[in-house]
């Protein structure tokens, strides 16, 4: 009497077992696919510099003045305002995707301030032709994804095109340190290959009626000049703001060696957060 019953009931049991079944044999499945390519990734990253830089080039193609020139602009930047922009030069990712691999790195090595989680990566990969710019949490409210789209395709590629890898670099370098300053907006931006931020006429007639005046103090600034091989621009500055009983140490701004990059060396990476913010292409 109770024999269909309990066969429906065993019918039960079985669709739900091989339920369970096909469930476990995807899990199996899926939780490697997730978490081999994250080994993956972490063995293939580069460890973080030591010691540490801002510009580093696996690749070898910036000369060694066009690295300490970038690095030395971007290290002024972090002790100015504590923000991180680190470049990173690969000849090739080996078809990992940049943007992610990118978000890796800049998490692995701990770009911007952990408190702040404002830094950002400017990864090239020569032979894939790709370039990408990630931002840290902090980061993506001053250069949205539309604004770093626009500095790659407006700063970088132009340049990259042609082979110019420093002048790429360094006009995005400029436009992203303008723009997590406030300085300039997205109605700022130039096309493609021109100049994206031209100084404002008010600002430049401030600049000639300021820079007339600091020719009455020329006698001054020749001095400077001459004895601390300046060009005549700076001394006039200098013999501006120095008073006299300051002379000496603009006599001693120089260290002999010609250097006035006019900050300290870049002290260390801080721990960053990275949410896959910014935006690339090939070139």
């Amino acid at each position: 009497m109770n024999y269909p019953m309990r066969s429906s009931l065993d019918g039960k049991i079985h669709r739900h077992l091989h339920y369970i079944a096909i469930c476990v044999t995807l899990l199996f499945l899926i939780i490697p696919a997730l978490i081999i390519p994250s080994i993956i990734y972490a063995q293939s990253l580069p460890e973080r510099p030591s010691p540490p830089r801002l510009v580093n080039d696996y690749s070898s193609t910036l000369k060694p003045e066009e690295m300490e020139a970038l690095e030395q602009k971007l290290a002024a930047f972090n002790n100015e305002t504590s923000t991180q922009i680190a470049v990173v030069i690969l000849e090739t990712l080996e078809g990992y995707p940049i943007a992610d691999y990118a978000v890796r790195l800049g998490e692995k090595w701990g770009v911007g301030q952990k408190d702040k989680n404002n830094g950002a990566v400017i990864l090239v990969a020569l032979q894939d032709r790709e370039v990408f710019v990630a931002t840290g949490y902090g980061l993506e409210g001053v250069i949205p994804d539309a604004l770093a789209k626009r500095i790659v395709e407006s700063d970088i590629k132009p340049y990259f095109r042609e082979g110019r890898y420093y002048e790429g670099l360094d006009r995005a370098a400029d436009s992203m340190i303008a723009l997590a300053k406030g300085e300039y907006t997205a109605d700022k931006q130039g096309k493609p290959g021109e100049s994206a931020y031209f100084p404002f006429p008010w600002f430049t007639i401030i600049f000639l009626v300021f820079f007339f005046f600091l020719l009455f103090r020329g006698r001054k600034a020749r001095t400077i000049a001459a004895n601390n091989n300046v060009p005549i621009w700076m001394a006039l500055l200098l013999a501006n703001m120095g008073s006299r009983h300051q002379r000496g140490k603009w006599d001693d701004f120089s260290s002999g060696s010609g250097d006035f990059s006019g900050g300290g060396g870049f002290g260390g990476f801080g721990g960053g957060g990275f949410g896959g913010g910014g935006a690339g292409g090939k070139w």
